[in-house]
């Protein structure tokens, strides 16, 4: 069963729900309405063989401007 992210329209709740069919709309779990809308969900990607106690590499912040990960004065912007 998928999971599906859901956001209710009456009470702005935001809230997740197995669903068996991409058909079947869920009530809200806060005011259970059934004035909920489907949203985009962010897709996460793990990585395999990870050892216990080990956390992943930080991901290089961008420069603020225009995103680049190679940080500030890497782009055309700065």
């Amino acid at each position: 069963m998928p999971l599906y992210e859901y956001v209710c329209r009456k009470c702005s709740h935001p809230f997740e729900e197995l669903v068996s069919s991409a058909s079947a709309t869920p009530p809200c779990p806060e005011c259970a309405s059934q004035r909920v809308e489907r949203v985009l969900s962010v897709v996460s990607i793990g990585r395999g063989g990870s050892t216990v106690g080990a956390s992943p590499a930080p991901m290089p912040a961008g420069c603020g401007r225009c995103g680049d990960p190679r940080g500030p004065g890497a782009c055309s912007m700065n």
